[in-house]
């Protein structure tokens, strides 16, 4: 398509407005990281490590990583096995009412996360009886990590086809054998592509975690929203924003390189 260099010029300064609404407010929980002030008094007049030496020793703080952690290991886990069968499931077989599962698999990510949150809080307590926790967690973040799996495979399954799995099965292997030295290889970098990317997902999700966490269970992110406000720890909470901007970089950069294109990195909240 051919622009006139008017509007290359327009779509560029668009862009540039675009990209600095989202990164500059980033760059300033970084830069308030070190400020030396605890009231974030700008521009900084000195700056100091101070607030990351706390956020080391902050026992809270480490605390509720660890539960995030743990939440997003497992939440992944549940999330690459059902996903990946969901995947085979309606890619590989014709079946009545294939196209309405797949609207149900993709809606949870889709919902608003209030909505999702209420729901399955409902269902925890008052259908189940179950106590809200660890495992409550657990289950609300696989329900919409498994959308970025199911994504991811059912993707790269659309691309590769089947004709190296017949030439392996008319070669007689068996499907076991087949799976392991034809299917898995080609899908196995969408697999991790969307392992990193429901790990981050779940790791930053608030919403549907304070409807499913309880009263004495933290994440990480539960954890910034009940120190944001407080004066002695507001420093802190800027250093743990601030860590876990630089360690978002990295799940999301290998998933969109072990993906192979943007395309097949599923949607996110």
């Amino acid at each position: 398509m051919t622009m006139s260099r008017s509007t290359r010029i327009v779509l560029r300064i668009l862009t540039v407005i675009i990209l600095g609404l989202i990164y500059v407010p980033l760059l300033l929980v970084l830069v308030n990281s070190f400020n030396v002030s605890n009231t974030f008094a700008w521009p900084p007049r000195e700056f100091t490590l101070e607030w990351w030496r706390r956020a080391a020793e902050s026992q809270g703080a480490l605390d509720a990583l660890w539960v995030s952690v743990r939440v997003g290991l497992a939440a992944t886990v549940i999330a690459l096995v059902l996903g990946t069968m969901i995947a085979f499931a309606l890619q590989r077989f014709a079946f009545y009412g294939r196209d309405v599962v797949s609207l149900l698999v993709i809606l949870p990510i889709a919902l608003p996360g209030i909505v999702t949150g209420i729901a399955l809080n409902n269902a925890f307590r008052t259908i189940f009886g179950w106590q809200l926790g660890f495992v409550t967690i657990v289950i609300a973040h696989a329900t919409f990590c498994i959308v970025t799996v199911f994504n991811n495979v059912i993707a790269r399954l659309r691309r590769t086809g089947v004709s190296l799995e017949q030439a392996s099965a008319d070669l007689g292997a068996s499907g076991f054998t087949t799976f392991r030295l034809v299917t898995f290889p080609m899908i196995r970098s969408a697999l991790l592509a969307g392992a990193l990317l429901a790990f981050a997902l779940s790791f930053d999700e608030i919403v549907v975690t304070t409807f499913t966490a309880g009263a004495n269970l933290q994440t990480l992110p539960i954890w910034i929203f009940n120190n944001l406000f407080r004066p002695n720890q507001a420093p802190i909470v800027n250093v743990v924003a601030a860590a876990l901007i630089l360690i978002s970089v990295v799940p999301v950069w290998l998933a969109q390189k072990l993906s192979g294109d943007a395309e097949s990195l599923g949607a996110g909240r």
